[in-house]
Formats: structure tokens, C-alpha cells, sequence
């Protein structure tokens, strides 16, 4: 899957996105790395190409390099992609989740996964957040993960949350978490202007990234009750296929699509097409 879709799917989502940055003024570039070359600005024959790799792997900040070296292609997780965009002076960009910290304590599906030595699961996307003055437009992390330790680490870590006409730490699917114990964001801006003026003022100085928080919209967030349901079958399923590792998200996702009948896929490209909307509402913001 590219773009968090079926193959399929992900040419026509790539099109609606691109158009969604174009209709706020600003300049769409997909990020990726093809034949070992990190591109900022994919063209239409560059994901063609990505798309007719059936090997695409899905590269973060540990491994860019080994992409780079093999001359292959790939696809890039949000760290990845905050390298590369700093790299090439893009100082925002939109993703439909971030990674983040996974449950413990449950086996399978991604959730409970546990380092050696029983040290939690953390993605490499929340420490980027330190390393490169990007803004992420996001809607939150996705629900499978441990919501409430996630924002606890982005607060160590330093790292600004801040919500898009919302006060809450959204979770993907819902638009607050199913969970207690999330804080809320640090601060909310109801205005994109207001808004791409504190993320130039921030980056300018901090030299880090941002999250920026929009939840997903009230006509396409799941019921909690279809959700719960789904993701226990989805984990069951997940867990008696021996999926772990990397696999294991992906696996889990990709269950999810097919026991919720394509809600769950429905939600997906509808909350990223919005979040590709705010960010370029904020990138034209950035440059006025």
C-alpha cells in the first residue's frame, strides 16, 4: 500500500491530494525515494513507476540510507519524509497519522509490541519532531496505538502540539480518544492565518517540529461501538496470522479495511484529504 490505500487506490488519492493543496494557493510535492534518489516533487511517471513496484518497502530514518545506497524505491514514513522536506526547504506537510507509542501488555496486531528487555515500541516519527523544523498536519496517531503515552513522549520530547479548531489530542478514526489520560494540545488556533504565522515563528525558533492536531471531520469519524468491535476481530485475526514486526500495523490495517466493509479505508482517505487541505491553507499562510 502507498498513501495508507490499496495499490489501486492510491493514484486516484495522490490526485485528490495534489488537488486539495492546489485549490488553498500552495504548491503540492510528493515525497518518496526512487531508484535510490530521495525526491521532493514525485512526477506523475515517478509514482507510476513506485506503483508498479510490487517491493516497494516503506522506509523511516534508520534505513533512507540503505534505500539510497541500493538504488531502489521506496516509500517514506513520516520521519523520512521530515528529513527530506527540511532538506529541500518544505516546511510543511500533511500525513493522515503519526506513528507512535504501541500498547503493551495485549500479544499481536501491532498492539503490545515490545522491544528486548521490555522497553515500549516507539516510532522513530515522534524524535524526528526534534531533528527537523517541519510542521505535520495530522490527525493524531492512529487508534491502534497507546494515545495517552504517545502524547506523553511528544511532552518530554519538547515537541509542540497544537490543534486545528479543536482542544483535544484526536485519534485518527475518532475524533477524541476511546481512551482517559490524553492531554490536550498546547494550544488552539481557529484560523489557518493565525495559525501558519505561529508555525514560522515557532520553527524560526526552535529549528523543530510541530504537530499540528485536525481531527477528523464529524460525517466520516467512526462510532466507538463499530470501532472496538472491529479492532478486537481485526487483532484476533492479526494475532492468529503471526503477523509481528513491521508487518504487523500494515497486517492489522489491512484487516481492518476488510471486516469494517471499507469504512475504516473510507475514514482513512477522507481525514488525509483534509489534512492535506489545512496544510495548504498553512503553507500559503507561511508566505503572506
Amino acid at each position: 500500500m502507498l498513501h495508507g490505500v490499496p495499490r489501486e487506490s492510491a493514484r486516484g488519492l495522490a490526485a485528490r491530494l495534489s488537488q486539495a493543496v492546489i485549490d488553498q494557493g500552495a504548491l503540492p510535492s510528493l515525497v518518496g525515494v526512487v531508484r535510490g534518489k530521495p525526491v521532493v516533487g514525485m512526477s506523475d511517471a515517478q509514482l507510476d513507476e513506485m506503483l508498479a513496484d510490487a517491493g516497494v518497502p516503506k522506509v523511516n530514518t534508520a534505513n533512507l540510507g540503505v534505500a539510497m545506497f541500493r538504488r531502489g524505491n521506496a516509500a517514506t514514513t513520516v520521519s523520512t519524509t521530515m528529513e527530506l522536506a527540511a532538506m529541500a526547504g518544505v516546511s510543511v506537510f500533511a500525513t493522515g497519522g503519526i506513528g507512535g507509542v504501541h500498547r503493551a501488555g495485549k500479544g499481536g496486531g501491532g498492539r503490545g509490541k515490545e522491544a528486548p528487555g521490555g522497553a515500549f515500541d516507539v516510532s522513530a516519527d515522534l524524535a524526528a519532531f526534534t531533528r527537523f523544523p517541519v510542521a505535520v498536519v495530522t490527525s493524531g496517531v492512529k487508534s491502534i496505538l497507546d494515545i495517552a503515552a504517545t502524547r506523553e513522549v511528544l511532552e518530554t520530547l519538547g515537541v509542540t502540539v497544537v490543534g486545528y479548531q479543536t482542544d483535544v489530542f484526536p485519534a485518527f478514526y475518532l475524533r477524541e480518544p476511546d481512551v482517559a489520560g490524553v492531554g490536550n494540545v498546547d494550544a488552539r488556533f481557529d484560523d489557518t492565518r493565525e495559525l501558519g504565522e505561529f508555525v514560522r515563528f515557532e520553527m524560526a525558533r526552535t529549528r523543530r517540529g510541530i504537530v499540528v492536531c485536525n481531527p477528523i471531520s464529524p460525517e466520516f469519524e467512526l462510532k466507538v461501538e463499530d470501532w472496538r468491535g472491529w479492532l478486537a476481530e481485526a487483532e484476533a485475526r492479526v494475532a492468529t496470522a503471526g503477523a509481528g514486526g513491521r508487518d504487523a500495523t500494515p497486517a492489522l490495517l489491512g484487516a481492518l479495511h476488510e471486516i469494517s466493509g471499507g469504512a475504516t479505508l473510507k475514514a482513512n482517505v477522507e481525514l488525509v484529504v483534509s489534512n492535506a487541505r489545512v496544510a495548504g491553507q498553512i503553507a500559503r499562510a507561511m508566505v503572506r
